[in-house]
């Protein structure tokens, strides 16, 4: 694979590079990793590399695809403290992702970088081409322990253990006897079984249940005519995220605050998320409705071979029938495509709802590793020590 520096990007007029974003002109990039900010990394030319890459993935993680990073990053990162880490060997970009260089780690001074993630993201591996893990986790590892920056380690929230990156990252970092440490793990409910959709919902819920929810189905009937809608296109993108916002804010999140229609910016992000995920055939959309009017709502990104069921929401006054249970019921039929081989919840660990009918568990972890030189190490690794022995 060539070594010598690569004419990515050339450092002609800006006019004839980029027709409609004239003021970015990129610098001429040679192999490792280069820092974009999110108006560069928007442009024409990177956009198709970035789109090209997350074909060539070992590990899907639509939260850092340029449909759903990009809204992220203009309605929540305002001052523009991240940036896109872009990872450049033998002429293609090869890994990525958006990282924030803090002083901040959990109230502690403490000099990090962290991959950046927000709390409607709910992965933090980065996009890296199958094969290139190790390649990736040396060379941005010891780029930053050169950076003048004085920080200690860099932080890693939210990785699958199960993830081919994160396996490099083990075997990367066992390699060179760099400090490294676990300082948070969760077990989150996953669907991922070789039953067919009826053999698992069998399996996973006792047979008194699932006459208790024969018993609601049929009751909610009674209420008015019921329908389910499942869809994988971009019909009514835009009202169908208006329908959800409101009723998620109709409920405990609404009360609490913490619904999406809580703030403008995430309320727009989720609005922009979906038509990006639609317009790239990455969005299921189902829905149950009674006289018209829907009581659940689910969203999920297709990612093949895996999915991320992104949010879901019910209408509380309907309670009483099960209506979340009944739509989970329906989106079983994941199991049934041949594209799909697992689905992450996104639940919180120990959700009471999903865990009664997902019945798999994947484990997440957020990880430290320490940068720079000896000293730096030695510094990170009395942190490390002190952070799990807290933790434990």
């Amino acid at each position: 694979m060539a070594t010598a520096p690569l004419a990515i990007y050339e450092t002609t007029s800006a006019e004839e590079l980029y027709e409609t974003a004239p003021e970015q002109e990129l610098a001429l990039r040679e192999e490792g990793i280069h820092f974009l900010t999110a108006g560069q990394a928007s442009c024409e030319k990177f956009a198709a590399e970035w789109q090209a890459l997350v074909a060539r993935t070992g590990e899907p993680n639509p939260f850092f695809e340029p449909w759903f990073l990009l809204p992220s990053l203009a309605r929540l990162d305002s001052k523009g403290r991240v940036e896109i880490a872009a990872y450049y060997l033998g002429g293609e970009l090869t890994a990525l992702a958006p990282l924030t260089l803090s002083s901040n780690y959990y109230g502690y001074p403490l000099p990090h970088w962290e991959v950046w993630l927000h709390p409607n993201a709910f992965c933090g591996s980065p996009l890296i081409a199958r094969g290139y893990e190790r390649h990736f986790w040396r060379t941005l590892t010891g780029q930053l322990g050169h950076e003048q920056d004085g920080a200690l380690f860099l932080h890693l929230p939210q990785i699958a253990v199960d993830s081919p990156g994160y396996r490099a990252l083990q075997a990367e970092i066992s390699s060179h006897d760099r400090p490294f440490a676990t300082v948070g793990s969760v077990e989150r409910a996953m669907l991922r079984s070789d039953l067919s959709a009826e053999e698992y919902f069998e399996d996973a819920m006792p047979n008194k249940k699932r006459k208790e929810l024969r018993r609601q189905a049929k009751r909610l009937g009674e209420e008015g005519p019921v329908t389910f809608e499942q869809h994988s296109d971009d019909t009514d993108v835009a009202a169908w995220s208006a329908e959800f916002l409101t009723l998620e804010e109709a409920g405990w999140k609404g009360d609490e605050g913490s619904s999406l229609a809580s703030d403008a910016a995430t309320a727009t992000l989720f609005e922009e998320a979906l038509v990006g995920a639609a317009a790239s055939g990455k969005l299921e959309r189902l829905t149950m409705r009674i006289d018209g009017r829907p009581i659940a709502m689910l969203a999920n990104f297709i990612t093949p071979p895996g999915a991320f069921s992104f949010k879901t929401a019910f209408d509380e006054n309907y309670a009483r029938f099960s209506p979340g249970v009944l739509l989970q019921k329906e989106n079983l039929a994941l199991l049934d495509r041949s594209d799909i081989e697992w689905c992450d919840s996104c639940a919180a660990e120990g959700h009471p709802m999903i865990e009664r009918i997902w019945r798999q568990k994947r484990t997440i972890a957020s990880c430290n590793v320490a940068l720079g030189g000896p000293l730096r190490q030695a510094i990170a690794k009395q942190l490390f020590r002190r952070e799990t022995r807290e933790r434990s």
